[in-house]
């Protein structure tokens, strides 16, 4: 364990970080999990909606450093393709 203050100042913020950056990845990992389920149901109105909080879900993720920018826009392009798919279908 840490002796001194600063090391035991930097224990404590890594503790406080972890667990935000853990509940921000599993409001990602719930959204993407949730678009996924609404493309296999084929429910075109209930994958639009949930398209927009996913999009807007791994964009916050970018800003808080939880997903690098390039992962976030692959993601949404893969599922904007799928969604474009289910729509013509």
């Amino acid at each position: 364990m840490a002796n001194h203050v600063s090391s035991l100042k930097r224990a404590r913020q890594t503790v406080t970080r972890t667990e935000v950056n853990r509940a921000n990845r599993t409001r990602v990992r719930s959204a993407l999990r949730a678009m996924r389920e609404a493309l296999v149901a084929g429910d075109l109105a209930a994958a639009q909606t949930q398209f927009r909080a996913t999009a807007s879900a791994l964009d916050k993720a970018v800003q808080k450093d939880v997903l690098h920018k390039n992962t976030a826009s692959r993601y949404k392009s893969r599922l904007n393709a799928r969604l474009k798919t289910l729509a013509t279908a």
